[in-house]
């Protein structure tokens, strides 16, 4: 039996039956602009079993199947797993004189895709198991990034397998970015063109720093096992400069 099918047993031996919660999508894109709208996953609750079955292929449902609740699901719904990975990194938590605001589990299909994003957080990322491919800017190519404002919806699957697409309020409206970087339309964003992205795998058994406020686009082999741990930002002279490029960027587009 390999590492990761050792890992899967282990894992469906401590959380079996357990109800956890999933985001689906038909598409893999989960909080990712489609049809000019912001939308956001499906928020399903299983059990861990059931989904491992779907990663591993014994079962089909329709869609893209991704646990990536944040807000700290690995301390909050997979407590079983912390005696597995350290609830802190106590050099990061020294460094920053800070525990993590939060440590997330990420466990999906290589479907599953992060659209480009920004968080205010500093984010260490571990691959537990697989590879996760991130595509990083720095803050410095904010003025070549674009934001819009989008009305928000969530997709819904129906008793038939397909997918609609259920508007929010549109008085909600979210600013995100519509580009994508493995297909980036210059047509549409030719300052995107401008960028000089840096292209990152992160292994099994490697940890990548993300700096707060850097934008990141994530993919991932098939089944990947991820956990990362975010620490609050300080709001210093570093958040000052990206809302100076951000207001600077805004003005300019407005002009």
């Amino acid at each position: 039996m390999g590492a990761v099918a050792l890992l899967y047993f282990r894992y469906r031996n401590l959380l079996g039956s357990k109800a956890v919660s999933v985001a689906v999508t038909p598409n893999g894109y989960a909080d990712a602009v489609y049809d000019n709208k912001f939308v956001m996953p499906e928020e399903r609750t299983m059990s861990f079993a059931d989904f491992v079955d779907i990663i591993e292929k014994k079962t089909h449902s329709p869609g893209v199947f991704y646990i990536q609740k944040q807000c700290s699901n690995l301390t909050e719904e997979f407590p079983e797993l912390m005696g597995d990975v350290e609830d802190h990194i106590p050099w990061m938590s020294e460094a920053l004189g800070k525990r993590p605001d939060a440590v997330n589990f990420w466990l999906g299909e290589s479907a599953a895709i992060t659209s480009l994003h920004k968080d205010h957080y500093e984010n260490l990322y571990c691959v537990i198991s697989g590879e996760k491919h991130f595509i990083l800017h720095p803050p410095s190519d904010r003025p070549f990034i674009p934001y819009e404002m989008y009305q928000p919806a969530t997709y819904k699957v129906n008793e038939d397998g397909t997918f609609e697409v259920i508007d929010g309020e549109p008085s909600d409206k979210v600013p995100w970015i519509p580009v994508d970087p493995l297909e980036p339309d210059l047509s549409l964003y030719p300052a995107y063109g401008e960028t000089r992205p840096l292209h990152v795998t992160v292994k099994a058994g490697e940890m990548l720093y993300l700096p707060s406020l850097w934008f990141h686009h994530v993919r991932q082999s098939h089944g990947c096992i991820a956990v990362n741990y975010w620490y609050d930002m300080e709001y210093d002279i570093k958040y000052h400069y990206f809302q100076l490029l951000d207001s600077l960027t805004k003005a300019a587009g407005n002009s």
